[in-house]
């Protein structure tokens, strides 16, 4: 099936040649809402923005409709930095450090007990 799209007078039937949509694609934006007041923002979504308002207008009309939020954060995630699921274990193993721990150290006899 063809459908011929019509063709406004002035203007060309041919297609325009558009740029590379690569480059037109707006930056996605991680949003977190906090609830209310003494808790943490929790992560609730995400979405595409032109710049940092616009993704907070759009945060706002998509994940606080029914004024769920009493804060929201945009945060273009580009700029976050996490570890992997499967490499947070080399983080933890790393920071293992027993010396922190009092039972690593002997006490000299001369401080008798404590």
């Amino acid at each position: 099936m063809t459908y011929e799209v019509p063709v406004a007078p002035g203007e060309s039937a041919e297609l325009e040649e558009t740029a590379d949509l690569a480059t037109e694609v707006w930056p996605m934006w991680e949003v977190f809402v906090r609830a209310r007041r003494g808790i943490s923002h929790v992560h609730i979504g995400s979405l595409h923005a032109a710049d940092a308002e616009a993704a907070l207008q759009n945060a706002r009309d998509v994940y606080t409709r029914r004024g769920e939020g009493a804060s929201l954060w945009v945060v273009r995630s580009s700029e976050i930095n996490a570890f992997e699921p499967d490499d947070i274990s080399d983080y933890v193993d790393a920071n293992e450090k027993p010396y922190r721990l009092a039972t690593t150290y002997e006490i000299p006899d001369e401080v008798g007990h404590m």
